[in-house]
């Protein structure tokens, strides 16, 4: 990839001494990228015995294909792959199942067996990635199925640092394409109840069918649950309301359908994605339901907000529109800022039980003041995983799991 990169730089150069048009540079760093390319199996023996081109090489290629691509106006649709001894050009497309999942986290525990991991993950999807070693082992693969691959991992060891990144959805985003997913029937559906995009597009990653927007001050009605249990492909749902004011009203709906339908009573988004990571595939709907609601107390969850009224709880004095911090549900801090109030919520818990912390930033939350916080917590507890997600949630500057 490395001298990919230096030829398709040195083209750029060539052209940039003669020319002041930049599609033009870009192009003819295009071309050198590909012609590095194509040479790429003579510097490689293992290259040149197998018939194909590196894989790292060919990607910048692409990346700067994409960029002239879009430069002139042209549709990202095709590349062309170049030729090799054994292979013809030929246009490369979007497979017709979609690019999956880019699915990647760390798994953390005791006597970790790296070639068994590998060797499950590889039956999952592709492109993967498996290192580490008995402590902790580092997975990267492209997969149909992230909530299969997670509910393995989760099995192994702790997880920490999951990202989920939905290919498909991206590539369509990128041609401006409306996505639809082709229909499809399951043994067994999940249905969750989120506020904000981020924890939304965390939750579809996780596996969730259908993800109802709702949460603090905008509980979603039991017609709205119901409506998206009524669409996923299956009888059998799973449902998390993800949220104390929003049990009930998912028990309500469990007798509104004639779906077989179980409500794992998450009282927080944290225990929601804690749940999450119980679910196995390959098990039924009661077993599911049983593991999912065991796993809620694997979780403490921070919220942090702003008090509407002012009020006096429990010794604690709190003045309208300061900033709050609750834990499982319980107001236990209050102060101006938002970073200082989750710390300080997160230093009310025993060191010994903090070995993850997830902050999930709301849109209130600049980079900076999520960087502040991430520092604070580092700097506390440095031997935890402390992790920043984006849940874009709003009146909740900050949402945090600790596990």
């Amino acid at each position: 990839m490395l001298s990919v990169a230096r030829e398709a730089a040195k083209g750029a150069e060539a052209k940039a001494s003669t020319s002041t048009d930049l599609t033009e540079v870009v192009r003819a760093a295009c071309e050198a990228a590909a012609a590095a390319v194509e040479r790429t199996p003579e510097q490689l023996p293992i290259l040149k015995q197998a018939g194909v081109i590196d894989a790292g090489g060919f990607g910048l290629q692409l990346i700067l294909e994409g960029f002239l691509k879009r430069m002139t106006g042209e549709a990202l649709t095709t590349f062309e792959r170049p030729a090799t001894q054994h292979a013809r050009p030929r246009a490369i497309e979007a497979p017709t199942a979609g690019w999956g999942y880019c699915t990647e986290f760390i798994i953390n525990g005791a006597n970790l067996a790296v070639d068994e991991v590998r060797t499950e993950i590889l039956r999952h999807g592709d492109s993967a990635l498996v290192v580490g070693d008995d402590a902790a082992i580092k997975v990267h693969v492209h997969t149909q199925q992230p909530a299969v691959v997670i509910a393995y991992a989760s099995s192994v060891g702790r997880l920490s640092r999951l990202k989920v990144d939905d290919m498909s959805a991206q590539h369509h985003r990128l041609q401006g394409e409306t996505i639809r997913r082709p229909a499809s029937t399951k043994h067994l559906a999940l249905v969750a109840v989120a506020s904000g995009d981020g924890f939304r597009r965390i939750l579809e990653g996780l596996g969730v069918d259908s993800v109802v927007s709702g949460g603090q001050t905008m509980n979603p009605s039991a017609e709205d649950i119901l409506a998206a249990v009524e669409s996923v492909p299956s009888i059998d749902v799973l449902l998390l309301p993800n949220n104390g004011n929003v049990v009930m009203t998912a028990q309500q709906v469990a007798e509104l359908t004639k779906k077989h339908v179980r409500v794992v009573p998450s009282r927080s988004l944290p225990q929601g994605i804690a749940a999450l990571f119980a679910f196995d595939f390959s098990a039924d709907l009661e077993a599911n339901a049983t593991a999912m609601s065991r796993a809620l107390s694997s979780v403490k969850t921070i919220e942090v907000t702003r008090a509407v009224r002012a009020r006096e709880l429990d010794g604690l004095k709190i003045a309208e529109n300061d900033v709050i911090g609750l834990l499982d549900d319980k107001i236990v801090e209050a102060g101006s800022s938002a970073e200082e109030v989750a710390y300080a919520v997160l230093t009310r818990i025993d060191p010994g039980e903090v070995g993850t912390v997830t902050i999930y930033a709301g849109v209130d939350a600049s980079d900076q003041q999520r960087e502040t916080l991430r520092g604070l917590i580092v700097n506390q507890f440095p031997d935890a995983s402390v992790e920043l997600q984006s849940g874009e949630q709003a009146l909740y500057p900050y949402v945090l799991a600790v596990e």
